[in-house]
């Protein structure tokens, strides 16, 4: 959808209000004094009141019929979403939005700029340009100068063949041009130079950019009746770059500088900023290098007491400084520039000779002097120069003395030949400083500022050659857009009626036609080796165009003049000095006395220049003012068709210029005028949006789920364009649309739809239907969306389950093999624990045997050669006084309770081990102790064998000693189900 205007469709975001880093910045251009009732013509009055009659009408009564909520115009971004689009509707949409402090609004493929004479905080701050840079869509932004900005820069990045672009700032004088100017070029410094890349290299192209404004602007413009910043010359200024889209230089191309200002001011206006700046600015010690003292008053300095912002020194030489200029270069400029002061208090009286030349008046001589300083010309060749021609007569010159009306002439062009000289040259090495070489840079933007329409209470040569320009540019507005588009609806089979627009090619062949126009008479007349007389060749005029429509006469006037019927409005200019203006001659004296001069700038600004040939050169040869101007005119409008235009109209709201002040007969005019209302009707009652087939089928065919890969294919099917080809599938798309609004409508090939027409290529579409395809696509998607998501989880789910399975298995694998490993490791070990136990065991076992029949075997011995043999029955019944047997005697097999109850004094040694014995030991042990008459201490936890001592008075202690048995001890008897353990019971007398 290459073609589809993104631009169109604009959201409700609010970005009024946004940070700015200086917190108060200028106004869209600053202002002076204006006279706007004293400049209108009474062609223009009378315009302006019936304009006046009819808007009051028609917003009592149109706007309260067909607008529902007033209050809500000011959030309509875009002129063409007002319902009705008529002149009043627009006009009452501005002035709410003027109220609501919101200056742009959109009118199409144009922005309106809406002059707020006041200061703007937070509006062109580095934030907001880095917002609207980042930005996926910036048109969803409210209106603003940094959308066509951005716009036109992502244009030259996101086409296959980058093309370049023209960013075309028109207006009336006062409207705002140039702040509108310095924002873009600030914006591109800004967003253009956002890479690392060459830091310092993008960083000091970025701040030449930027100080080349305040220099040609002190140089360039002044203050005039309606703006106090007026350019008085028109640029072109050439953004370059890269193939990567960053800035690495610029170049800036001057049209017709207005530089009889320096010679001439109108009442109420002043001469070029530059001359003030000096005045106010100046050090004491720059004062006498200039010889400019502080109560010196000056002919060419007009209004010097008023005080303006751009009346400061210090910043333009700061950005001459930045821009390379050095202080040798900076102290001859400002040189020349004072010398030129001093050269317009020059005055000169009658000579007190016929055939001598004119005198100077008293203090002329001293500005003489101080001229002839400055410039570092010889005194007397100055004064003759001015006062003295030489007139060539063969191969003899003659010399004449000038009259006193010649001798200002001639002061006057040598003051405007060395500014003209001057500007060239500052134009020149601003270009040399910023300008980038061909090979790096491939691409350009291009800023367009050109003087707004002008009409005064006198015009001459200077207001024809301006109005003359804006004609262009009005035509090229015209041509790219308005008849363009209502061309493309009839070569597309649009049954659609045409909208009447100004077309001002009437006026243009009148100033510039062929073979008789305004220009071409102008140079015939100063070819002419002739005096000018105004009024024969306004006869001459009469006689010539009277056949054209666009100019008239005011038979009632005693000045020659002639009225032209400009698409603004009609402008009289006066004859009288258009020819001597147009020729612009330079005498031989001045060039040749300029290239005398000892000052090295100025010596260079001459030093081309050849005085012969001025002089000797043919009648046929003469290149007149307005041709030179219609020259470069004409290289500018080609660079213009060459390039993708943006256009910005700057609307002045008052001719009061006060802020925030709404006039509508001011601003209507101005809307006519630049073809705003014709833009608004031909976009509202047209069909805007225009999409190939190819490019509508590629984005909304998934609407009807058209499948036509192959034919949209360009190299596969030439006449992918074709109707019918592509305009039943595209049908089919919009039948599904409409179905869905309307049940029972179709569109047939035939069909006038007041919301769509199928043409030969494209489908034209208004903003409606759009909406509805995009909200119809969007649905459409998200229900493919779903469906692919399902599907992809289900996938996703499916596979996850096989992954799941197949780790599970094999998990079990490996977990049951590792489990079988180690139960064959625990079976073998256990195998060879068994038999070591087991054999061990049998080790235990036997030791303790054999240790216990040694044992018994002594003991035997010993006790059978001491103690006295007992009664086999008293020995097997287990009854026997135990008191009565001798000791030591030893007893197996007793019970403990019976021996501790019957001995009162007895020694009992025992071994027992395991929890089980112990304790059935501990309770035989309790047995007796029913009078508690017994204190038991056992220690049988930490040793093996317990002795019992039972006290002669009753009392028992009990205390545990080591078992003398090595092996029997360690190893008892494991029997479970009675008290054993019991190696040997000892009694014996305590």
């Amino acid at each position: 959808m290459a073609d589809v205007k993104q631009k169109l469709l604009f959201g409700n975001k609010d970005v009024s209000n946004v940070n700015s880093s200086d917190g108060t910045l200028r106004s869209l251009e600053k202002t002076g004094r204006p006279n706007r009732q004293k400049e209108k013509i009474n062609g223009l009055k009378d315009r302006t009141q019936d304009l006046r009659e009819s808007l009051n009408d028609s917003l009592d009564g149109e706007l309260r019929d067909f607008l529902i909520n007033e209050a809500e115009l000011h959030t309509y971004d875009d002129l063409t979403k007002v319902n009705p689009v008529t002149p009043s509707t627009v006009l009452k949409c501005l002035q709410a939005r003027y109220s609501a402090k919101v200056f742009y609004t959109h009118a199409g493929c144009t922005l309106v700029a809406l002059n707020p004479f006041q200061p703007i905080p937070h509006l062109y701050s580095l934030d907001v340009m880095r917002e609207y840079h980042s930005a996926p869509q910036p048109q969803e932004f409210k209106p603003h100068i940094f959308i066509v900005a951005e716009e036109a820069y992502r244009n030259v990045q996101g086409q296959v063949e980058p093309m370049n672009q023209s960013l075309v700032v028109s207006g009336e004088s006062g409207a705002g041009k140039t702040w509108t100017s310095r924002c873009l070029m600030k914006y591109y410094a800004t967003v253009a130079t956002s890479s690392q890349k060459c830091q310092d290299t993008v960083e000091k192209i970025e701040r030449r950019v930027l100080d080349s404004n305040p220099v040609m602007e002190a140089f360039g413009n002044a203050c005039t009746l309606r703006n106090s910043n007026s350019s008085r010359f028109g640029k072109y200024i050439q953004l370059q770059l890269n193939s990567s889209q960053l800035l690495v230089g610029a170049s800036v191309q001057t049209y017709l500088l207005e530089k009889t200002r320096v010679a001439f001011q109108a009442p109420n206006e002043r001469n070029f900023h530059i001359f003030y700046q000096m005045m106010k600015g100046a050090t004491g010690k720059q004062r006498l290098e200039w010889m400019l003292p502080l109560e010196q008053d000056f002919a060419w300095l007009p209004q010097s007491e008023k005080t303006l912002e751009e009346d400061c020194l210090q910043e333009t030489v700061e950005a001459m400084i930045n821009l390379g200029i050095d202080e040798g270069k900076r102290s001859q400029l400002f040189r020349i520039l004072a010398g030129l002061l001093q050269l317009g208090n020059v005055n000169f009286s009658p000579a007190s000779e016929e055939a001598q030349p004119c005198d100077l008046d008293g203090h002329s001589k001293g500005f003489l002097q101080k001229t002839a300083d400055l410039l570092q010309v010889p005194l007397d060749e100055l004064q003759s120069c001015l006062s003295v021609r030489a007139l060539r007569a063969g191969k003899q010159s003659i010399l004449k003395p000038c009259s006193l009306s010649e001798c200002g002439v001639r002061r006057d062009c040598l003051a405007k030949v060395i500014y003209a000289q001057l500007f060239d040259w500052l134009v020149t090495f601003i270009n040399n400083s910023m300008c980038a070489e061909d090979p790096m840079w491939c691409n350009f933007i291009g800023l367009l500022d050109v003087y707004g329409f002008e009409c005064f209470l006198q015009n001459n040569l200077e207001q024809l050659c301006i109005n003359y320009a804006n004609e262009k540019l009005q035509q090229h507005f015209v041509a790219h857009y308005l008849k363009a588009q209502q061309e493309e609806y009839v070569s597309e089979g649009l049954r659609w009626s045409f909208i009447r627009y100004q077309d001002n090619q009437g006026c243009l062949d009148l100033v510039e036609g062929s073979p008789s126009s305004i220009f071409s008479l102008l140079n015939e007349e100063c070819r002419l080796n002739r005096a000018s007389d105004a009024k024969q060749f306004c006869v001459r005029l009469q006689k010539e165009l009277s056949d054209n429509a666009s100019i008239s006469w005011d038979k009632l006037s005693k000045e020659p003049h002639f009225t032209v019927a400009h698409y603004a409005g009609k402008v009289s200019y006066q004859i009288e000095g258009m020819m001597e203006k147009n020729k612009d001659p330079v005498p031989p004296e001045i060039l040749s006395l300029l290239q005398k001069s000892q000052d090295s700038l100025l010596h260079s600004l001459f030093a081309g220049s050849d005085s012969e040939n001025e002089g000797s050169r043919g009648h046929s040869k003469v290149v007149t003012v307005v041709s030179k101007f219609k020259n470069s005119l004409e290289s500018l409008m080609k660079i213009l068709h060459s390039t993708t235009p943006h256009y910005t109209r700057c609307i002045k709201p008052n001719p009061d210029c006060r802020p925030l002040t709404f006039k509508k007969e001011e601003v209507i005019a101005q809307l006519e005028a630049c073809g705003i209302v014709e833009t608004i009707n031909i976009s509202a009652a047209g069909f805007p949006i225009r999409i190939p087939y190819g490019s509508f089928l590629q984005r909304y065919g998934l609407i009807a789920n058209t499948r036509l890969t192959a034919q949209m294919n360009p190299e596969n099917s030439p006449e992918m364009s074709n109707k019918a080809i592509l305009g039943s599938s595209a049908e089919n798309v919009l039948n599904v649309v409409l179905k869905r609004r309307v049940p029972n409508s179709a569109l047939s090939p035939d069909d006038n739809n007041n919301m769509v027409h199928c043409g030969r290529t494209k489908v034209f579409l208004t903003h409606s239907l759009l909406e509805m395809l995009e909200e119809h696509r969007t649905r459409v998607r998200s229900q493919k969306a779903l469906c692919i998501q399902c599907c992809w989880r289900r996938h996703q789910t499916r596979q996850r389950h096989l992954r799941t399975q197949a780790a599970t298995r094999l998990q079990a694998g490996v977990r049951s093999w590792l489990v079988r490993r180690e139960i064959k490791k625990w079976h073998k070990a256990a195998s060879i624990i068994q038999t070591e136990w087991r054999r061990w065991r049998a080790w235990m076992d036997a030791l303790a045997e054999a240790e216990l029949d040694d044992a018994e075997d002594f003991m035997e011995k010993e006790a059978s050669s001491v103690l006295p043999k007992l009664d086999p029955l008293l020995k097997e019944r287990g009854s026997v006084q135990l008191s009565s047997i001798q000791e030591p005697v030893m007893v197996r097999g007793w019970p403990i309770g019976l021996a501790i109850a019957s001995a009162p004094s007895i020694t009992v040694s025992l071994t027992a081990t395991g929890f089980q014995r112990i304790m059935s030991m501990m309770a035989c042990l309790k047995i007796p102790f029913r009078h508690g008459e017994y204190k038991v201490n056992t220690n049988q936890f930490d040793q093996g064998v317990a002795s019992i001592r039972a006290q002669p008075r009753g009392s028992i202690k009990m205390h545990l000693q080591r078992s003398p048995l090595l092996y029997a001890d360690m190893h008892p008897a494991h029997k479970t189900d009675v008290v054993t353990g019991f190696n040997q019971i000892l009694l014996e007398r305590t």
